[in-house]
């Protein structure tokens, strides 16, 4: 009997792309391939998961504050019944005696590392060489690529640690303070609401994001509208009258004055028209009929091609271009990647490594065959932009863990028949902002003007395009009316530093911006740029603009996706945010997992199908008051962030196993005892009522007039 190799994907599918690049002549089997050469099989997602309390004793099985907190000295592990059988095939053929390597190629990332971490540990594989398969797409040179520089596997040790210590955080935060807050809260809960159970679910990322949604549900509620009136002046310049905004600058009358709504506008209209009654009374200004050309600066402005697409930030561009959700997007992005169109796509990375770069003409080249794009990937290589991308900020390994960016492999099409119209779509998306980086930056000419009447300023400024630059692949085929238009609106918010939806606290109407900014044609950017300081223009008159401040807006799916991703920006303390740089809540692999199981299984919060916006619902509102008074840290991003960037160091080596183990321990503990002694139920049936009176049908409820009613519609505007 000849020696073989073992090659173990993460699913069939999978398995069949490594069967095709391995070029044997494969017979299949049950739950598994084999040739002379090698044997292929697979698993079915994970065949393995962690032991329920009542494995350990069956009087766990029973809640009871007597038996938390639960914190066992070592784990056990259990097949999943619905993958048994595919684990006793697996596990037979890692310790067949012709099976001399074993090439594991589950998925290049934590999960996929701890999927076949588990099968090997159940399975009590040894004395086998075990070799990491590590690739970033499933073309077939990349597999070949892979198989070729597979390392031995304890290369990953330390992302095998990371991954067991996700799950023991996961599983002991989940179960320890899932039952102690329902053994304590739980009754009040399920009374409350009227409902058969009412379990309370908590989750060491899950909790958090709740808590995202609630507090910015709650700042929406609590806003209050601030009305303000901006004045403009209308001034002839040429054969236009353009409008320029007043800002009380120094020298104004008005400048720190308390009747000010920031320093260009009042809170008052009487104030906003006292002030155009002294322009109008100020002979320096011909009764403010005309004013002088103060001053004229001329800049250009350069707009780079977005960075490309990681995971959360193809999720937010779906989300608002498709309304579909993350984990729809997900779906789609793995489809995308199984059938060699597109790279790994669970990656957090926005930019390519080095080694890519130097061959990523062949990318381009495959995408000549793709009709909707097969234009400009030509010009691309007939102009060889490609051959300094290396040198761009779209390059940087630095900024790469796993995986680089989402990318089109340029392989593949002849699956694109085969693909949904909209997983086409998304297709196109990725295509077109990788083609994007190849071309130059948008060119604008800005000129900006100050106009003096007396004391009082006015400030305008012009802009015009002057070259498109990677505008011209920003048309996507599926926007029949206005491509343009959309490309525009995806290239204002997914740039390097699109993240975290932060309109907390903001006022984000564009009636307050602070900038008044105008398009114009180039002749009239001529006349403008001809214009001398010390020049007198005439003055039409002025105009009172009524604008009022805006509440923070909603999350929408995409935008909490982004929101995890960047949850740093959401920590107040400099210090901890710089120290919890690129660790997010939740992982790329993982998010919309939790999205999905905050809206379908807890109900903790509701979507919105047709504008993606998400919004808490009333038990979801009581799960977050009674976390709020009992273990308030689970809401903070600043803990849940901490707990990602420790496992990011577990990975890297620089925090050994037992340190993060011993911080969890101790953090369930307490936690859990602190339950055990709290005594404010008379506090949360306050928030309750609180939150209900935002509900109609709220269950135990005093007041179920129209107020609530009234409440609730405003609630869903």
């Amino acid at each position: 009997m000849s020696d073989k190799a073992l090659f173990i994907a993460e699913k069939p599918s999978v398995a069949q792309e490594f069967a095709k690049a391995l070029k044997y002549n494969m017979k299949r089997a049950n739950g598994y391939l084999e040739s002379e050469e090698a044997v292929i099989t697979w698993c079915v997602g994970h065949l393995v998961s962690m032991s329920y309390p009542d494995k350990y004793d069956p009087e766990l099985k029973r809640w009871s504050f007597e038996t938390i907190p639960f914190i066992p000295e070592e784990f056990k592990y259990e097949i999943i019944p619905s993958a048994a059988a595919q684990f006793k095939i697996v596990s037979s053929l890692l310790n067949r005696a012709d099976i001399k390597t074993i090439y594991v190629c589950t998925d290049s990332g934590r999960e996929g590392e701890y999927i076949y971490r588990l099968v090997a540990q159940e399975a009590h594989v040894s004395g086998k060489v075990q070799k990491r398969v590590w690739i970033d797409s499933q073309t077939e040179e990349e597999i070949q690529r892979g198989i070729r520089e597979a390392k031995d596997i304890s290369a990953y040790d330390n992302l095998s640690n990371a991954a067991y210590l996700r799950a023991q955080a996961d599983y002991l935060m989940g179960i320890n303070f899932s039952r102690a807050l329902t053994l304590k809260y739980g009754g009040y809960v399920k009374s409350y609401l009227k409902a058969d159970r009412a379990a309370i679910s908590v989750g060491r990322v899950m909790t958090c994001v709740l808590g995202m949604v609630v507090i910015r549900e709650r700042e929406i509620r609590q806003f209050k509208k601030t009305p303000f009136y901006r004045i403009n002046g209308n001034f002839v310049i040429g054969e236009k009258t353009i409008p320029a905004q007043w800002r009380a600058v120094e020298g104004s009358a008005y400048a720190g004055s308390p009747l000010l709504y920031k320093d260009n506008g009042f809170l008052k209209k009487e104030d906003a028209e006292g002030l155009i009654k002294k322009i109008c009374d100020d002979a320096s200004c011909k009764n403010g009929t005309s004013a002088l050309i103060a001053g004229k600066e001329k800049k250009t402005e350069k707009k780079n091609a977005p960075l490309l697409f990681n995971l959360a930030e193809l999720q937010n561009i779906c989300s608002k271009f498709f309304k579909i959700s993350p984990d729809e997007t997900l779906k789609i992005a793995q489809e995308l990647y199984e059938k060699k169109l597109t790279t790994y796509p669970r990656t957090d990375a926005r930019v390519l490594s080095t080694a890519v770069a130097k061959v990523i003409d062949k990318n381009i080249k495959g995408l000549t065959s793709y009709p909707v794009c097969s234009t400009i990937a030509s010009d691309v290589l007939q102009n060889g932009t490609y051959k300094n991308i290396a040198k761009s900020r779209y390059v940087n390994d630095k900024q790469i863990t796993d995986h680089y960016a989402i990318i089109p492999t340029g392989q593949g099409l002849q699956n694109i028949q085969g693909l949904s119209p909209v997983s086409a779509k998304v297709y196109e998306v990725i295509v077109r902002r990788f083609l994007a980086i190849f071309y130059p930056p948008q060119v604008y000419k800005k000129i900006s003007l100050t106009l003096k009447q007396g004391k009082e300023t006015f400030f305008a400024s012009f802009k015009v395009m002057e070259s498109e630059g990677f505008g011209v692949v920003m048309k996507y085929s599926f926007f029949k009316n206005n491509p343009a238009d959309s490309a525009e609106k995806e290239n204002n918010g997914a740039d390097e530093n699109s993240g975290a939806d932060d309109t907390a606290g903001k006022k984000s109407d564009n009636s307050d911006n602070d900038e008044a900014e105008y398009g114009c044609d180039p002749e009239f950017l001529k006349v403008l740029d001809g214009l001398k300081a010390g020049t007198e223009t005439e003055c039409s008159g002025h105009d009172i603009k009524e604008g009022e401040t805006s509440p923070p807006k909603r999350y929408n799916s995409g935008s909490l996706i982004l929101a995890m991703e960047n949850a740093g920006q959401l920590i107040e303390d400099e210090e901890m945010r710089a120290q919890i740089k690129g660790s997010g809540i939740g992982t790329s692999a993982t998010r919309a997992e939790i999205l999905d199981k905050l809206i379908n299984k807890e109900e903790y919060l509701a979507l919105n199908k047709k504008t993606q916006i998400i919004t808490p619902t009333l038990k979801g509102e009581m799960v977050f008051d009674v976390v709020r008074y009992s273990i308030g840290a689970m809401l903070n991003p600043t803990l849940t962030a901490s707990w990602e960037k420790g496992l990011s160091q577990v990975t890297e080596g620089e925090l050994g196993k037992n340190d993060y183990t011993v911080k969890l321990n101790e953090f369930v503990r307490n936690n859990t005892e602190k339950v055990k002694g709290l005594t404010n139920t008379s506090t949360l049936y306050k928030c309750f009522d609180y939150a209900a009176s935002f509900y109609k049908d709220a269950g135990n409820t005093k007041d179920k007039g129209k107020s609530k009613t009234k409440a609730k519609k405003k609630q869903e505007e």
